[in-house]
């Protein structure tokens, strides 16, 4: 498509060009994830626990001031994938970490 190409975008109800479609599916496909401060968490990033949560499955719990090296980000906005010796797949909620 080029600019003077128009799209009719169903969200607004409205004809826009092509380029403002492309820039809004772009931004549409990053999700800011927060942890519990409002700090903005990316991807890489080290985080420690601010509540004691108890792991299901694992029979195992996760202290308060637990460090967690390079998370990831799932798409959630809620969710950081992560990695802690002797769980795999651990999953935590971003309301429950704080930024290191």
């Amino acid at each position: 498509m080029t600019d003077d190409d128009y799209v009719y975008d169903e969200a607004s109800g409205e004809w826009i060009s092509a380029a403002e479609a492309a820039e809004k599916a772009g931004a549409a496909d990053s999700v800011e994830v927060r942890d519990a401060v409002g700090n903005l968490l990316a991807d890489g990033d080290q985080v420690t626990l601010i509540k004691d949560l108890v792991v299901k499955g694992a029979g195992q719990t996760l202290k308060r001031g637990t460090l967690i090296k390079s998370i990831r980000l799932t798409g959630d906005p809620q969710e950081i994938d992560c990695r802690y010796d002797g769980i795999k797949g651990l999953v935590l909620r971003a309301e429950f970490v704080r930024k290191r």
